[in-house]
């Protein structure tokens, strides 16, 4: 008996110190452990971060920077790559916009060159049948309906004749249409024939004597070649039908009045009112139908006085 118990007294002593020795080696463990972290603290504390000599990089892994470079490369060259690309690309609204200018520039040229060449051919033609032709004279008659009337074709066959009378013409018309009347025909000589109308518009004889004054000079300002014959007012007899308001103490006045104008500035004045008057210095009833405008024999006595003046040299062999 004594015997097992003492048995199992041993048997109780060793497991103590079974375990007492087991918690010794985890704590010799637990111990070796920390040890290594301090370690590992301590020498981290002590390393040295020298960026000047690039130990840190020596130190450090810096493969995925050097992975991410190429990368940053290619991301640059492809944004430069595109803004090259954009600068070269237009929009559609600008190169159609820009299409649209170069053809109105190419028309407006072609139009231009076109035009103007046109032009230079007109020119060109218009000299040849001057030099064919050779036409010196080109007469014009200008005036109202005494004008308008005169048959110019019957009366001066062959010689070039415009007739630019308008029925019921004032001065202030003929002023205010000079160039389609006159200017355009460039004539070389110019019977002037107005002023009867003026009468029964309430006008000063004052005022149509300086209307048929500007006449003049606007003739002679913009076609100072042509030779200008102003004719008298032509007279009228109330005794076959009435004239209106026309008297021919008027008429006379304003011819003396025309006719000094003419002498001071070198300016044929032909005297018809002498030449178509009566004994009571009335237009005479042989050369009118109506007491104002005349009729074939009055015409012929206007055509004999103004032909032999058609043979007069211009201004322009007059200088030769």
């Amino acid at each position: 008996m004594e015997n097992k118990k003492s048995q199992k007294n041993n048997t109780n002593n060793k497991k103590p110190k079974e375990k007492s020795s087991t918690r010794e080696q985890k704590n010799k463990y637990l111990y070796d452990q920390k040890l290594e972290r301090d370690k590992e603290i301590e020498k981290t504390r002590q390393q040295k971060f020298n960026f000047e000599n690039n130990d840190l990089e020596d130190e450090l892994d810096t493969s995925f920077v050097e992975k991410k470079k190429p990368r940053k490369k290619i991301l640059e060259q492809l944004e430069k790559q595109e803004r090259i690309e954009e600068k070269k690309v237009y929009p559609i609204k600008t190169i159609v916009t820009l299409i649209f200018l170069i053809l109105i520039l190419i028309g407006f040229i072609s139009y231009h060159f076109l035009s103007f060449n046109h032009h230079k051919v007109k020119i060109v033609t218009k000299v040849k049948v001057e030099e064919k032709e050779v036409v010196p004279e080109n007469i014009l008659f200008l005036g109202d309906s005494i004008t308008d009337f005169y048959d110019l074709e019957k009366y001066y066959e062959g010689i070039n004749v415009v007739n630019s009378g308008i029925s019921g013409n004032t001065t202030e018309d003929i002023l205010k249409n000079m160039k389609k009347r006159v200017y355009q025909y460039n004539p070389s000589k110019i019977f002037l024939l107005i002023g009867t109308n003026d009468l029964i518009k309430d006008k000063e004889n004052e005022e149509i004597i300086k209307d048929i004054e500007e006449i003049a000079q606007e003739i002679n300002q913009n076609r100072p070649k042509a030779q200008l014959y102003i004719e008298s007012i032509y007279p009228v007899n109330q005794n076959i039908s009435p004239v209106d308001h026309r008297e021919n103490s008027d008429i006379k006045e304003i011819n003396e009045k025309v006719k000094e104008y003419c002498e001071e500035n070198k300016i044929t004045y032909i005297d018809l009112y002498k030449e178509l008057q009566d004994e009571d210095e009335n237009l005479n009833k042989e050369y009118t139908k109506d007491g104002l405008h005349l009729n074939d024999k009055g015409y012929e006595v206007v055509t004999k006085k103004i032909k032999p003046m058609l043979q007069e040299k211009t201004k322009t062999e007059s200088k030769k």
